[in-house]
């Protein structure tokens, strides 16, 4: 065999058996969205279920659903 190009692997993607990448705990603010930015999985759709994003911050759903139950509670003790 001749000294020719060396044939590289396949590029790799998500595939069959792929994971999907994790997104950031936290965005970092940049105009230019990253590939793991929160906020962008959450407008594209491709956030992993059970994750929301809240004050540029990844949460779960629960824990999103306590903040604004002690921001209602808040809200109704300053209205009283």
């Amino acid at each position: 065999m001749g000294k020719g190009k060396k044939k590289g692997k396949k590029a790799k993607g998500p595939g069959k058996g792929a994971v999907a990448k994790l997104p950031k705990k936290k965005c970092c603010e940049s105009k230019s969205r990253c590939n793991r930015c929160p906020l962008r999985m959450l407008k594209e759709g491709t956030l992993p279920c059970g994750y929301t994003v809240h004050k540029r911050k990844l949460v779960t759903v629960e824990k999103a659903a306590e903040i604004k139950a002690a921001k209602r509670a808040k809200k109704a003790d300053k209205a009283a």
